[in-house]
């Protein structure tokens, strides 16, 4: 399941690369050009976190207040796609954050926090450590079915799966298990047997239709049912226009179709996050419209940014970034290998497919034949990839 829906490894070789990409920082030119839109502290949620940071600051050893604060700032991130609040989900965690045997909840949310910054052995250490201790934590069998998925695991995430049964609504089930069948060689049934639980599952929260809905959005997109893709994304999209996952994932569906004016609208007052920026980027530059350039710079200066700061989150991004607006497939490849080093979703398979194919890379290109092979994974949007790579799906 996608992590924005539930939570979201630094990857050291990236240092071979470091040097090419960093650039002069981004300065505007006009000094009335917004660079960022904060959040105003007049905003409910906004308020909210500074009422609870304030009472953790006058009892900062109490876990529960920690807990439900560092739970509330990993939402925001999954909502904005601004990572920032991750680094102060970990703050209110501090008094624990280095202890081998912290309370449960610390470790769930802290193999949250690690897997969103992409440090995977040690999120599945927490967690195997939280089931140990309490077999029927529903979050945390979900979150390393998740984590399992990412990597390539798909034997290991569907035991995890397994383990939600008596535990988890039948729907959660049935989606964690439908979306690892769905990247594994089971793509048209998985998305079937998903939508007709979907269709049955009415009383479901909202937040878990969103889920499910994204989900099979994403399913339709990649079995090429592009009716269906339109229609679950549009239902998700009805109930919460603010998700960064869902925006991402609708819009690469839009983009795909040749919409990029909806993805345009869509996204205009939504670029804080990184990946919404991109897309919105692409859909300007497929436009030829005014302001593309200046949207594609603003994405350079971050990506150069994140770059000195050793942050390596958001490689795929950044290889998508350089492979269509920068029309660099060698640094494109390099990026998009570094990337499946660390993770295994189909989103990161197909710029590595992309990038392999635009960039000639015969390593790139073995690792796209070997995992079409070891997962069975069916796509229908890497086909063009595929074609000009002479790869059979």
């Amino acid at each position: 399941m996608p992590p924005s829906f539930l939570l979201r490894c630094l990857c050291t070789a990236l240092a071979c690369f470091v040097a090419p990409l960093h650039a002069a920082p981004y300065i505007p030119t006009d000094g009335k050009q917004v660079v960022e839109r904060l959040p105003s502290r007049l905003d409910p949620v906004q308020r909210e976190l500074l009422r609870l940071r304030a009472d953790l600051n006058k009892t900062p050893n109490d876990v529960k207040l920690a807990s439900t604060l560092a739970q509330r700032y990993i939402e925001q991130a999954r909502l904005e796609g601004d990572p920032r609040y991750l680094g102060y989900a970990e703050a209110a965690l501090k008094p624990w954050w280095k202890l081998a045997a912290p309370p449960e909840a610390v470790l769930v949310l802290r193999a949250t926090i690690r897997q969103s910054t992409h440090d995977f052995p040690e999120a599945l250490a927490d967690l195997d450590q939280a089931v140990k201790r309490d077999s029927d934590n529903v979050q945390a069998w979900l979150t390393r079915a998740t984590v399992q998925m990412i990597t390539g695991d798909f034997a290991a995430a569907k035991a995890s799966c397994m383990r939600l049964y008596s535990r988890a609504p039948q729907l959660v089930v049935q989606t964690c298990l439908s979306n690892i069948a769905n990247v594994s060689g089971q793509g048209p049934a998985s998305y079937q047997q998903l939508a007709a639980a979907f269709a049955a599952q009415r009383e479901a929260t909202p937040a878990i239709r969103v889920w499910v809905a994204t989900l099979l959005g994403e399913m339709a997109a990649r079995a090429g049912d592009t009716a269906g893709a339109d229609r679950y994304f549009t239902q998700a999209l009805a109930a919460d226009q603010a998700d960064s996952y869902l925006l991402a994932a609708y819009s690469d569906f839009l983009l795909d179709q040749g919409r990029a004016q909806e993805v345009a609208r869509l996204l205009k007052d939504k670029t804080r996050a990184d990946a919404l920026l991109l897309r919105y980027a692409l859909a300007l530059h497929a436009l030829r419209a005014d302001g593309a350039a200046e949207q594609v710079e603003a994405l350079r200066a971050r990506f150069d940014a994140a770059m000195l700061r050793g942050d390596t989150v958001h490689q795929r991004e950044q290889a998508r970034f350089e492979l269509s607006l920068r029309r660099d497939p060698v640094l494109a490849v390099k990026l998009a290998m570094l990337n499946w080093d660390v993770q295994k979703e189909p989103a990161d398979f197909r710029i590595l497919a992309d990038a392999a194919a635009a960039s000639g890379d015969a390593l790139a290109r073995a690792l796209v034949v070997n995992w079409l092979k070891q997962s069975g994974l069916q796509d229908k949007t890497v086909a063009p990839a595929l074609r000009r790579l002479k790869v059979a799906a």
